[in-house]
């Protein structure tokens, strides 16, 4: 199966399914949703240029620090984090690459994913600023902002209905612009969501892309993802995230058990190391 993927006779996208299937990832559990990489950090060109390596993400480090700037102040987190009571290790990141939360985000304007980000909003859209609204705009946040770590989701190479509204949802309007959330907006190079779509994919199976994403999935499903490689590539996150991590079997409190295990679904869980 690697060799096929090595030999090219199964294409990236294929095999980043398989890696998430064998490393517990499913479509039927939003807190183990597969996770895909941002391959691109070119949203702003009217053209895509997919043969200069400046248009790809640095698929080597975790989203969290592609900006270097961010780096340090993830570093310094971790390096001065104590835990008084010694039950929580150092992490780099509070929250998580892959969650429930962040699944419905991306998948606001369709349903059943529409019914559970209202559930999870006691009822109510949730405030149009925080709303999926833009892809260059989604992206910006992630360069600016170390806390903000969302890597991407499978429908992001398939499906264009996601980043069309429509079904109507009022999502309603930005606090500063007044402009109303409707459809995502595309990056500028892209004529519709069907085009973004394809090319999209197609930077995903791009020569660069199949050259360096061994070094993502290293972090991901990898030896990069605990221990002193993971220390090493700024990519600990919150220790209960991995698996292992807490044995909930052996938590007799009952409201205890009940906490971690809602702070286990809502955080994200890191996938099983292959």
């Amino acid at each position: 199966f690697l060799q096929k993927w090595v030999n090219r006779e199964i294409s990236n996208f294929d095999y980043l399914i398989q890696l998430n299937t064998m490393a517990g990832r499913t479509y039927n559990d939003l807190a183990q949703y597969p996770v895909f990489p941002w391959i691109l950090r070119d949203y702003t060109s009217e053209e895509l240029d997919l043969n200069n390596p400046a248009v790809f993400r640095d698929l080597s480090k975790p989203i969290g620090v592609v900006n270097e700037k961010n780096a340090k102040t993830v570093k310094e987190k971790y390096d001065n984090f104590e835990d008084p009571l010694g039950i929580i290790d150092k992490f780099h990141y509070g929250t998580h690459y892959s969650n429930a939360a962040g699944v419905m985000h991306y998948l606001i304007r369709v349903e059943p994913f529409t019914t559970l980000h209202i559930q999870l909003q006691s009822g109510r859209f949730d405030c149009a600023d925080r709303q999926f609204h833009s892809i260059p705009a989604m992206w910006q946040a992630l360069m600016d902002n170390p806390n903000d770590v969302k890597e991407l989701i499978p429908e992001f190479f398939y499906f264009p209905e996601f980043l069309e509204n429509q079904n109507g949802f009022n999502l309603g309007q930005l606090q500063i612009s007044k402009e109303v959330v409707n459809d995502v907006i595309l990056p500028k190079w892209a004529h519709s969501p069907e085009d973004f779509i394809y090319k999209h994919r197609k930077a995903l199976e791009s020569e660069y892309v199949s050259a360096h994403l061994h070094e993502w999935i290293d972090l991901i499903f990898g030896y990069k993802q605990r221990g002193s490689a993971a220390v090493e590539a700024l990519n600990v996150f919150y220790y209960c995230t991995y698996e292992g991590a807490v044995d909930l079997d052996a938590l007799t409190d009952e409201k205890e058990r009940k906490a971690l295990e809602g702070m286990i679904n809502n955080f994200g869980q890191t996938p099983c190391q292959l």
